[in-house]
């Protein structure tokens, strides 16, 4: 198969969505979207996200070093499209989307309800980049929607109907692929996840 050669560019994709809250700690609550986010370290949990200094929420999530990662539903894309596009130093999105700001566990950013899981961080690091700067933080609590906790108490995270980002669109998941280790993985198992390993 032949390739086209491309100059660098941020490739990368799809990538999670997702809507990250936060607070200046006086009343004033804000969500930004955020595209490029992900899960850097198991031990301490950790996770970092990307965000451009100009915007609204970067000073809260700098000067606070808290903020709550919320993954986005295909119920909430044209929430998390809103939050991208619209500033909060002239809106006030939780009122005009009509989402509830939730009481974090450990943090004083609030939550978004409606998301199916929210992820609370304290900001260890922030390492500049260029054009946007890099929030290192570790996670300190997860809140999930009981409805997703099947009765072995796993998350059934596909329930929720997750959205992914990828140039520019917003996309649904379909069907599952495989499982981790299923290229390797014996009859019995294969047969529990109905799933086939097709092998050359």
């Amino acid at each position: 198969m032949s390739k086209v050669l491309w100059k660098p560019a941020a490739i990368l994709n799809p990538v999670p969505l997702v809507m990250v809250s936060c607070t200046d700690g006086n009343g004033k609550n804000n969500i930004i979207t955020v595209a490029w986010a992900g899960t850097i370290n198991s031990e301490p949990p950790m996770l970092s996200i990307s965000v451009r200094p100009e915007r609204f929420s970067y000073n809260m999530i700098k000067d606070t070093g808290e903020f709550v990662v919320n993954l986005v539903n295909e119920r909430l894309v044209r929430a998390a499209d809103y939050c991208g596009v619209k500033s909060g130093r002239n809106v006030d999105k939780f009122s005009e989307l009509n989402l509830t700001p939730g009481k974090a566990s450990m943090v004083k950013a609030p939550i978004i309800e409606e998301s199916p899981v929210s992820i609370e961080c304290r900001l260890k690091e922030t390492v500049k980049l260029g054009s946007h700067d890099l929030f290192i933080a570790e996670i300190v609590a997860v809140n999930v929607d009981e409805e997703l906790i099947n009765e072995d108490g796993k998350l059934e995270l596909p329930k929720s109907k997750p959205a992914v980002y990828s140039h520019g669109e917003y996309w649904g998941l379909s069907k599952p692929l495989g499982f981790f280790g299923f290229s390797v993985a014996k009859g019995k198992t294969l047969k529990r996840k109905n799933l086939t390993r097709k092998t050359k």
